[in-house]
């Protein structure tokens, strides 16, 4: 039997609590143990405390005295699975080229699913598994991966395959979304309501070949509207997968209110979202999910996390890590940038990241905090507290993580 003891930790950071979603002012609570210690065994963690209560126990000791623990990191929106890049659209975005217009031109999501119809299984692996290491390093253990740059039935298995193999590498857990609709493609452009129904035909295939545990939807001007979502959420409801949503992030078409009438397991962007429609989704219990680093990278403006706090959301930060909005696997720089342009709290950032995170991807019974019974994720920063962390920004404090009680990165 191997027990990991690692004492001494000058802030331990558990998030520990009685909800497994944190709304509102519990988002600033966030348990931090000074002088804290915890212990490990089969993956798990077995006993929490501080001070000397780690000495009646007996195994490998790890001296955490001048090191901040966190639980590992959970990054609950990428698209991580895709080809190519998109470096050639530069020049339009810094002329401040609207999105939906490059997007209406061919370039965009649509050059993307042109490169990974193209692209082989062992490609696509390796590019992504790359990606997952480039995240472990800062210290993501969890991570959800969208399909959406197939849009035919084909590549979209073969996206959500590569995911799946991702995940049986029992490295970084990898949790898959399908996502069809995430733009009309070209072969459908004069014939919507075919797509509509062939997205349709594509959830089912997923849900029998057990590939996916969620559907999302780019709710939004010039993707899919509000009743085309509604359908193909529904549909996916009544298949048994979880439901998420793109909503709000450029125009708002209704997307928020029908996260929250769906009770969609999380609503991601909401760059334009309405008071109105954050309180809906707080009593829906939706995860409101920002992503700084895509308004960053367009240079937009950021989602109102303060307004959506205030008004009893739970929010989560994930990267959106894609080709062409946000070309990043770096989650700190995403909470670094959500402190400093959405002026979140240390407390508020570290919830968001892990329990609130964990949440949304329906893992909180066993990821996103330091509790007794959970998975032994953890991640050592070389920082005497959590708020130094964000404070010196833009570079990585990351000195280990763990993945069930495993070293599997030591920068």
């Amino acid at each position: 039997m191997s027990r990991l003891i690692v004492h001494s930790i000058s802030n331990l950071v558990t998030v520990r609590g009685k909800n497994s979603l944190r709304q509102g002012s519990e988002m600033n609570q966030a348990e931090i143990l000074t002088d804290g210690f915890f212990v490990v065994e089969n993956g798990k963690f077995i006993a929490i405390g501080t001070n000397d209560g780690y000495k009646q126990y007996e195994g490998e000791l790890l001296d955490g005295s001048g090191k901040t623990i966190t639980p590992g990191l959970i990054d609950s929106h990428t698209h991580l699975v895709h080809a190519g890049s998109r470096e050639n659209e530069l020049d339009r975005l810094l002329n401040q080229e609207n999105y939906l217009s490059i997007l209406k031109s061919g370039g965009g999501i649509h050059s993307t699913v042109k490169s990974t119809r193209e692209a082989g299984f062992g490609d696509l692996f390796e590019k992504a598994r790359k990606s997952l290491e480039v995240m472990l390093a800062y210290g993501v253990t969890t991570v959800e991966a969208k399909s959406g740059y197939g849009l035919n039935l084909e590549t979209e298995l073969k996206l959500l395959r590569v995911a799946k193999a991702l995940n049986d590498l029992n490295r970084t857990e990898v949790v898959s979304t399908f996502m069809g609709a995430h733009a009309i493609p070209n072969e459908f452009a004069s014939e919507r309501s075919k797509y509509i129904d062939y997205v349709l035909e594509m959830l089912k295939t997923v849900k029998e070949q057990n590939l996916a545990e969620f559907c999302d939807v780019f709710c939004e001007e010039g993707a899919f509207s509000r009743a085309e979502s509604e359908t193909i959420l529904r549909f996916a409801s009544s298949l048994g997968l979880g439901l998420k949503i793109h909503a709000d992030e450029i125009t708002s078409i209704g997307g928020a209110d029908l996260a929250a009438d769906l009770h969609c397991s999380s609503a991601e962007h909401l760059l334009v979202s309405t008071p109105e429609g954050i309180k809906k989704l707080a009593a829906s219990k939706t995860v409101a999910t920002i992503l700084p680093l895509t308004s960053l990278y367009l240079n937009k403006p950021g989602a109102d996390a303060r307004m959506m706090i205030e008004n009893g959301c739970g929010l989560a930060i994930g990267t959106d890590y894609n080709p062409g909005t946000s070309p990043s696997e770096n989650l700190l720089l995403a909470m670094q940038v959500a402190m400093m342009r959405a002026r979140m709290t240390p407390k508020e950032i570290i919830t968001a990241v892990t329990i609130n995170a964990a949440a949304s991807l329906g893992r909180a019974d066993r990821k996103g905090s330091i509790e007794v019974g959970k998975d032994a994720d953890f991640v050592i920063f070389e920082a005497l507290n959590w708020p130094y962390v964000l404070y010196h920004f833009g570079i990585s404090h990351v000195s280990e993580v763990f993945i069930r009680g495993h070293s599997v990165i030591k920068n």
